[in-house]
């Protein structure tokens, strides 16, 4: 299958290099080979092969390469330095792919001396968008059963997708956290993890988890955070004019991976829509360089509207996610009046589209289809 990110990041290769960062496990290599496909010259190297290392440290790799795909180049010391050099004083033909997820995407965000070298592309879980005109167009069910993440969704049964996603979790849990130095705290962490697993599209509460796990507010925070940094969850803020109130507020948890998700269908349905609009919001920013980001909306009353999509924090379409429910819901019309922005209610079980007052009440599978990406 196709990722429609591909042609961007071939444009975006002829100007600088490129950043691939994105979920464990996610396409990231295989993107960046299927890439190496369009050039004539392309040399793909990986960090934890011990052949591959020294021919990365020495730089020594075939001199008309017209693309050289690093991949996990962060768990190289001094790695950004030795990039830059790389970059500065490549050969003119030569274009650059570095890949990586977690470690990579921190550690690029530290210090400044890759700045105007290089765009980022963030890779995310396959969406109802990325399947259409596929074998598997139209199978929204499926996705929110087993997740966008390419092995559990192609395997053949859903046993073997469950038997992944075990490997998958122990991985995420074991060898990442352990990647980040907190050796101590991995069964804490754990229990954060499955917390956060039955409490996906809740508010989240630091106290609640800090309470049950017997840790401080700011320990259960940072634990959450961890977790964000891994590419694991990604929290959704309510929206507010005043980005400082806004940061302070509860978040909602939502997974990278909706086969994580422990809940009934609409936790998992809403875990879907959630990750395509982050889907969206980044591949929108990557391109256009304006920030997109995805907030949720609630009054101190408690009107609540699950997804609000914003550019430079200016609302710009609001979102309402029901499983099977017709009926505007009264939160999307209040805001809806007084946002004055596009609103859709998506239902996953929708016998007819409609349009009340100017809300369009839409098929779940129709609308992620034709949503961006």
């Amino acid at each position: 299958m196709r990722r429609t990110q591909s042609s961007q990041i071939l444009k975006d290769l002829e100007k600088k290099m490129v950043f691939l960062t994105g979920p464990r496990q996610v396409g990231k290599t295989w993107l960046s080979r299927k890439i190496g496909e369009k050039f004539e010259n392309t040399t793909y190297l990986n960090y934890d092969n011990f052949d591959d290392r020294t021919i990365i440290e020495s730089s020594s790799w075939y001199d008309k390469t017209d693309l050289l795909i690093l991949d996990e180049l962060h768990k190289m010391k001094g790695w950004k330095n030795h990039i830059k050099g790389v970059f500065d004083t490549r050969p003119p033909n030569m274009r650059i792919l570095v890949t990586g997820s977690a470690r990579l995407d921190t550690f690029r965000r530290s210090g400044d001396s890759l700045s105007g070298r290089y765009f980022l592309h963030r890779l995310m879980p396959f969406s109802v968008a990325e399947l259409k005109d596929t074998p598997m167009d139209g199978e929204l069910d499926l996705l929110v059963e087993r997740g966008g993440f390419p092995e559990p969704l192609l395997a053949q049964s859903p046993v073997d997708a469950q038997r992944w996603r075990n490997q998958y979790k122990e991985s995420l849990i074991r060898s990442d956290i352990l990647d980040f130095g907190r050796i101590g705290e991995i069964r804490n962490i754990e229990l954060v993890f499955e917390l956060l697993r039955r409490k996906t599209g809740s508010l989240l509460s630091y106290n609640s988890i800090a309470k049950d796990l017997k840790i401080s507010s700011p320990t259960a925070k940072t634990y959450v955070d961890i977790l964000e940094a891994l590419f694991i969850v990604f929290r959704v803020t309510p929206h507010s004019r005043n980005i400082s109130r806004s940061i302070l507020k509860s978040p909602k948890v939502y997974f990278f991976d909706t086969g994580l998700v422990v809940g009934d269908d609409g936790a998992r349905f809403e875990n879907t829509v959630a990750v395509s609009l982050l889907k969206a919001a980044l591949a929108k920013t990557d391109e256009t360089g304006n920030l997109h980001s995805l907030h949720y909306l609630r009054t101190k009353e408690g009107k609540e509207v699950d997804f609000c999509m914003c550019e430079e924090n200016d609302p710009y379409v609001l979102y309402e996610v029901k499983v099977s429910d017709h009926k505007v819901s009264p939160a999307l019309r209040y805001f809806n009046k007084k946002y004055s922005v596009p609103s859709s209610q998506i239902v996953w079980r929708l016998r007819r589209r409609k349009t009340v007052d100017g809300i369009d009440v839409v098929d779940a599978g129709s609308f992620l289809k034709d949503l961006y990406r």
